[in-house]
């Protein structure tokens, strides 16, 4: 991290950029870091509504203290030979996992679906999740059935065994897609259904009426993408 660890005066300067509502890149500008940088630290320690300095500095020292009387650290991703960077891989993939925990995915969520994520198959058994992150099986276990719900992994057999594993794939994306707009599709519904019986004529019904144009033109977005990415793909 360029200049070393964040300082309990860099974390008041973040707490004061964000009470401005300056922007991570430009408070990672004023700092001399990474936007990357200025975003993990404060999707960690709560969020731009919630970030407080002295808090963020007392959580990030207990973390340390955390991490030295915890387990060996997790061994690292395997490069399949491709000769990377393990530490840039690493630095990337917490990163992702910010970005991710941002959009509104829950933080062992984001966890594990980056680690499927990083990883050359894209398919990791349940004990490999546990290993590489540290974490319970349980945890793991709830993270993957969020994480099937929302069509962004799979399960499947491990030949030869009873084990399964899970994965990902390059339609992860296109499922979550698929997700969301079974989802629109239902409010686009929902919302047509509010204004027939409160009335179009009335406030109420004709806010239902606008959200349910709305909601059908994001669906039909949705559907013209996922088109034109199948015939790319197909091309």
């Amino acid at each position: 991290m360029p200049g070393g660890r964040l300082t309990d005066e860099d974390r008041r300067h973040i707490a004061a950029g964000l009470a401005e509502g300056l922007g991570y890149a430009e408070i990672g500008r004023r700092l001399g870091r990474p936007a990357s940088t200025i975003m993990r630290e404060v999707t960690r320690n709560g969020g731009p509504s919630g970030y407080g300095a002295d808090r963020a500095h007392e959580a990030t020292r207990h973390r340390a203290r955390r991490r030295r009387t915890a387990q060996p650290p997790a061994p690292p991703i395997p490069d399949s030979g491709h000769g990377r960077d393990p530490r840039a891989v690493e630095d990337f993939t917490e990163t992702f996992i910010a970005l991710l925990v941002q959009q509104g995915l829950p933080r062992m969520e984001a966890r594990v679906l980056a680690c499927l994520y990083v990883t050359d198959s894209g398919a990791l058994t349940a004990a490999d999740l546990v290993q590489r992150l540290r974490v319970s099986p349980a945890s793991i276990s709830h993270a993957v059935a969020f994480l099937e719900q929302q069509g962004m992994l799979r399960r499947e057999r491990v030949p030869g065994a009873r084990r399964e594993r899970y994965v990902i794939d390059d339609e992860i994306w296109l499922r979550s897609m698929q997700a969301s707009l079974r989802m629109n599709d239902a409010l686009v519904a929902a919302s047509r259904r509010g204004a027939e019986i409160l009335g179009a004529a009335t406030p109420a019904g004709a806010r239902f009426e606008d959200s349910a144009e709305l909601l059908l033109l994001v669906s039909e977005a949705f559907r013209q993408v996922m088109e034109q990415w199948r015939q790319g793909r197909a091309g």
